[in-house]
C-alpha cells in the first residue's frame, strides 16, 4: 500500500504553543487557575495521547482535576479496539450533561480512536449536542488551535477526517508519576488484521526518528524515570519507513547504551515481524527486560489465516522456543481472541493446545467484538454468544491455572524489583515489578518508591507475588 511519510514541521509545532500562550493570557486574566479533566480509555498508546493532551493544557495555564464539576475543560480521549469501550465513553460522556449544566461554560472535548469513525463521529454530533469538540489522533498535534476555535467562535469544531497520519516532534508532554514513563517509537499499523480497527482509525506506520527517540529516552533517564516503555502498534516494524537503516533491535541496543540504572520494556510485537535478531539484543542488553507481549489471537491456524496474521502456529512456536534459548527466564505474555467468526470446537481446542504447550506467563483474552468497516465484520458467523462464552470460561480457567502455577514457582527466590507505588493497603503497601514484569507486593516504607531493591518471595497467587525486602 503506497504512503508517502509525512512530518509536520517545527514551525506548525511552535504556532500551536504560541496559540497555548494566547489561551493562557486569556484564561488566567482574572487571577484564578482554571482546571482541566483529561479522562483516558484503551491502551498505553492513548495514555501516552493524553499525556501530550495534558502537556498542552498545563502551557494554556490549566491546573488538572478529577472531578467534572470542577473542570471548565474536560477531555475525554476514547478508543475503538472493543464494542463495550465505546459503550461505556457513550455513557460517560452523556452523564457529563450534568456537570455541564452546573458550569454552562464547560467545553467538553471527545477525541481519540473512536471518533476517527465516521459513524461515531456522526453519532457524536447527532445524539450528544453537549459535545463542543470532537478529534481524531492525527489531529490532536494541533490540539490549541481546535480548542481556540471552540472558545472564540462558540460554535462545535469536529476534525476527524479521513487520513494517514504524520509524525509531530515538540509537542509538551506531562507525564503521570515519576518512576514509569511511556515513549512513543512510531504510530499506526500496517497489518490489516480482519478484525482490528486500528489501521482505519490510526493511520499507516510511521516511525519516529531514531535520534529523537534516543534524545527522549535520555532525558528521561536524566530526569529520573526507572522504567521505559516503547510503544508502537507493532513496535517490531520500527524503521522500516525511515531511511537510517536501524532497526527496532537496534533502537534497542542505542537506548540500552544511555548512562544510568532504568529497564527497557516495550509493546506491542507482532509474531510476524519478531526476529531472531530481537531477541539476541534483547538478552545482550542488561538494560532491556526480559519479557515480551507476543500475541497469538488463536492456535488454529485456519483462524488465523482467516484473521490474515501472517503466521502459522509452527512460525509462533518456533519463535518462542528462539526466545526462550536466548534468555530462559524470559516471561511471555499474549492475547487471545475467543469467537472469532467461524471458530470450531476443534479451532478452539488448537488454541487451548498451543496455550498449554507454551504455558504463558499471563493471558489476556477477548470474545470477538464486531468492529463496523472490518473484513472480519462481514464474516459469516453461526455460532452464540453462549458458545463463544463457554469457550472464553474455559480458557480463562487455563490461563488462571498456569499463571498460579508459574508464579508459585517464584516462592522462596530472590528477585530485584521496581518499587513504582503504593497500594492503598496496610499489610503489603507497596507496588512493585520484577524484570518480567510480574506485579509483586511487599512491605516497605514509601521513600524505597523509585528504587530497584531485592525482595524474596514467599507468596503468591493467580495475579500477583508477594514478598519481603531481602
Amino acid at each position: 500500500m503506497a504512503y508517502t511519510r509525512q512530518t509536520i514541521d517545527s514551525a506548525a509545532i511552535e504556532r500551536q504553543r504560541a496559540i497555548c500562550a494566547e489561551i493562557f493570557e486569556k484564561v488566567t486574566a482574572d487571577g484564578a487557575r482554571p482546571l482541566a479533566l483529561v479522562d483516558t480509555y484503551g491502551c498505553q498508546q492513548n495514555e501516552a495521547d493524553s499525556e501530550k493532551l495534558r502537556g498542552y493544557l498545563a502551557e494554556m495555564g490549566y491546573g488538572f482535576t478529577q472531578d467534572e464539576f470542577q473542570a471548565d475543560v474536560i477531555v475525554v480521549n476514547t478508543c475503538a479496539v472493543r464494542e463495550h469501550a465505546e459503550m461505556r465513553v457513550l455513557g460517560n460522556v452523556g452523564a457529563l450533561n450534568h456537570s455541564k449544566k452546573a458550569r454552562p461554560g464547560q467545553i467538553i472535548a471527545v477525541c481519540g480512536c473512536m471518533v476517527q469513525q465516521e459513524h461515531m463521529a456522526q453519532k457524536i454530533k447527532m445524539s450528544y449536542p453537549i459535545v463542543d469538540l470532537v478529534f481524531g489522533p492525527h489531529e490532536l498535534w494541533r490540539f490549541p488551535e481546535l480548542l481556540r476555535a471552540v472558545m472564540e467562535k462558540h460554535r462545535r469544531v469536529f476534525a476527524a477526517d479521513k487520513n494517514d497520519g504524520a509524525v509531530a516532534e515538540g509537542i509538551p508532554v506531562r507525564r503521570d508519576g515519576t518512576v514509569k514513563a511511556w515513549l512513543s517509537i512510531m504510530y499506526g499499523c500496517n497489518n490489516f488484521c480482519t478484525y482490528c480497527i486500528v489501521p482505519y482509525v490510526r493511520g499507516r506506520e510511521r516511525s519516529r526518528r531514531p535520534e529523537d527517540v534516543v534524545a527522549e529516552a535520555r532525558a528521561l533517564v536524566e530526569a529520573g524515570y526507572k522504567d521505559i516503555t516503547l510503544l508502537g502498534q507493532n513496535v517490531n516494524s520500527y524503521g522500516k519507513d525511515l531511511d537510517c537503516g536501524v532497526d527496532f533491535a537496534d533502537l534497542i541496543a542505542m537506548i540500552n547504551a544511555i548512562p544510568g540504572d532504568f529497564l527497557i520494556r516495550f509493546m506491542t510485537s507482532h509474531p510476524r515481524d519478531a526476529t531472531e535478531k530481537l531477541f539476541r539484543t534483547m538478552a545482550a542488553c542488561e538494560k532491556c527486560a526480559h519479557h515480551i507481549h507476543l500475541p497469538v489471537q488463536s492456535g488454529s491456524d485456519t483462524i488465523l489465516k482467516r484473521m490474515n496474521r501472517h503466521y502459522d502456529r509452527a512460525k509462533y512456536l518456533e519463535e518462542i522456543a528462539t526466545a526462550r534459548r536466548y534468555m530462559p527466564d524470559i516471561v511471555i505474555t499474549t492475547d487471545i481472541i475467543v469467537g472469532f467468526p467461524g471458530e470450531t470446537e476443534e479451532d478452539f481446542a488448537d488454541t487451548l493446545s498451543l496455550c498449554e504447550e507454551v504455558r504463558f506467563d499471563a493471558m489476556f483474552t477477548f470474545i470477538y467484538s464486531k468492529r463496523v468497516g472490518t473484513p472480519a465484520a462481514t464474516m459469516p458467523d453461526p455460532y452464540t454468544r453462549e458458545d463463544k462464552q463457554k469457550h472464553f470460561d474455559a480458557l480463562t480457567e487455563l490461563a488462571n491455572r498456569i499463571s498460579g502455577e508459574k508464579h508459585r514457582e517464584y516462592e522462596g527466590r530472590t528477585l530485584r524489583v521496581l518499587v513504582d507505588g503504593e497500594t492503598g493497603k496496610e499489610e503489603y503497601n507497596l507496588s512493585s515489578r520484577t524484570n518480567g514484569g510480574r506485579l509483586v507486593h511487599l512491605r516497605g516504607d514509601k521513600s524505597l518508591i523509585g528504587q530497584f531493591v531485592e525482595v524474596r518471595i514467599t507468596a503468591s497467587n493467580t495475579w500477583a507475588l508477594y514478598g519481603e525486602l531481602a
